[in-house]
């Protein structure tokens, strides 16, 4: 059988394939690296997944106001958020199937369901250990971008495509390898939702490092952000899968409560902040 040499053609060709194949290996090998780096700083993925509750509790400064903000959550996307302002609390939870709220700040003391869009941006937000950990399980990838800036600061950006398309970008400090900026990429409808979320002033909590300083916001509007500065978040305590149902609403026919249209009027328009800490 005669053999054709191989040309210099084919010769590039083949190292061009090859460096190709080597690169989209190490890309995928640098991802999980960040992974395990951002993991291991945090406390190790053993310690992140002994923690089988969080009670969280601090204050969100929005539109000049001091609000109080307190969360719960459990695994299996278990979560409960309230905010309090001028003697009214808003809540919102989602018991694993359903999410719900009571919304005082638009006059609806009753508990209703929230819509499908606000559940699913509870949910994406409030995964318990976070989308990096058992990414794939989850049916999302991960890619390691390269190089970016924070504030002129340099970090390391992973991209996190979730199994139903939205995006989560994550920034980490090259040195610590924890995260100091998310941006979330959500589809809804053929629109995008862009939000952002500043993270810093890591704490250990029951050996694992959390973020107590929280911001948030919009690009499109940078003026309006919310920053939650917690001052305490717990570990492993009680809280019963009751915490998480929504309550029975009022028996038919019952008198609606009175309302107070001067609290309603002056109040901000709050959004309740997802306190899973971006806990990978």
């Amino acid at each position: 059988m005669k053999r054709f040499p191989a040309t210099n053609a084919w010769k590039h060709t083949l190292v061009a394939i090859a460096v190709a194949t080597s690169a989209i290996a190490a890309t995928a090998q640098t991802a999980d690296e960040l992974i395990a780096k951002n993991l291991e700083a945090k406390g190790g993925l053993a310690q992140i997944k002994a923690i089988k509750t969080l009670h969280s509790s601090g204050k969100m400064e929005i539109q000049g106001f001091q609000i109080q903000a307190d969360s719960e959550q459990k695994p299996e996307f278990l979560v409960r958020q309230s905010v309090t302002l001028q003697g009214m609390t808003q809540i919102q939870a989602y018991d694993g199937s359903e999410g719900w709220q009571i919304n005082p700040f638009q006059g609806r003391r009753d508990p209703e369901r929230m819509g499908e869009d606000d559940t699913r941006d509870m949910v994406e937000s409030s995964d318990f250990y976070g989308p990096l950990v058992d990414y794939k399980e989850k049916g999302s990838k991960v890619e390691y971008i390269g190089h970016d800036t924070v504030d002129g600061d340099d970090a390391l950006l992973l991209k996190v495509t979730l199994k139903n398309g939205d995006v989560i970008n994550y920034y980490l400090d090259p040195d610590t390898y924890l995260e100091i900026r998310t941006i979330r990429l959500m589809f809804v409808r053929g629109s995008v939702r862009e939000t952002f979320t500043n993270l810093g002033s890591y704490k250990k909590v029951n050996g694992v490092y959390f973020p107590f300083s929280i911001e948030s916001g919009s690009p499109r509007n940078p003026g309006i952000t919310q920053k939650l500065t917690l001052t305490k978040i717990e570990a492993d305590l009680p809280i019963p899968d009751s915490d998480f149902k929504m309550p029975p609403g009022p028996p038919p026919g019952a008198a609606p409560p009175a309302q107070h249209s001067e609290n309603a009027d002056h109040s901000p328009a709050v959004t309740t902040p997802a306190r899973s800490a971006e806990m990978e």
